[in-house]
């Protein structure tokens, strides 16, 4: 019996290295694996560090064109069956590399794509950010924005907060949900998915 594999693409926009950012993201990556693989579905999860690719983010912001790393970058992400969005939080709102990068993503391309929210902050105060802030701005890209969102304070780590661990394992169930439910992606764990489909041998007839 076949499995079907899922992509899981984690954006971190964590500025620093090593990054509470980063280290939010793979928590919430694991957790979403582990909820795909209850669900019999293997996962690949791609991450992708936009510290990395700040340079060419402006470029393609000037430029309205992305090439080399960060095509194949966009590439990714579009084409994910779920993705995982982790920002630093300044001043109350998503960092500016984390924005930059959202705006030079084909706007109709991520429709209906189950999308995972988390942000870092130094403080709990900053933790409603989430909702005002990076939800909406997904949800005008019409994703499917799971309901748990993830605000880690630098004092959670500290503590290894429990209710952080439950709200990490919760939302990464919601993402997993989502992405299982889609259309399973045609492709080599389909044992058809290389079979024609019976409109195009009949010449669309």
């Amino acid at each position: 019996m076949s499995t079907t594999t899922r992509t899981l693409v984690v954006v971190t926009a964590g500025l620093s290295q090593p990054s509470s950012t980063r280290l939010l993201a793979d928590r919430l990556a694991a957790a979403s694996a582990d909820a795909l693989l209850e669900a019999g579905q293997e996962t690949r999860v791609e991450v992708v560090e936009l510290r990395e690719h700040a340079h060419a983010i402006m470029d393609a912001m000037l430029t309205g064109f992305a090439s080399g790393d960060l095509a194949e970058v966009l590439e990714k992400v579009t084409g994910a069956d779920g993705l995982i969005l982790v920002s630093p939080l300044f001043t109350t709102t998503y960092s500016g590399l984390f924005k930059s990068f959202v705006d030079i993503v084909d706007p109709d391309s991520l429709s209906g794509m189950p999308v995972l929210l988390g942000a870092t902050g130094g403080t709990q105060r900053h933790s409603l950010a989430l909702d005002y802030s990076m939800r909406p701005l997904l949800t005008y890209l019409r994703t499917q924005v799971v309901p748990t969102a993830v605000f880690a304070a630098t004092d959670d780590w500290a503590s290894q907060d429990e209710a952080l661990q439950r709200r990490v394992a919760r939302a990464g169930r919601e993402l997993a949900e989502a992405v299982a439910a889609r259309p399973a992606p045609r492709g080599s764990d389909d044992p058809f998915g290389d079979t024609p489909d019976f409109a195009d041998l009949l010449g669309g007839a």
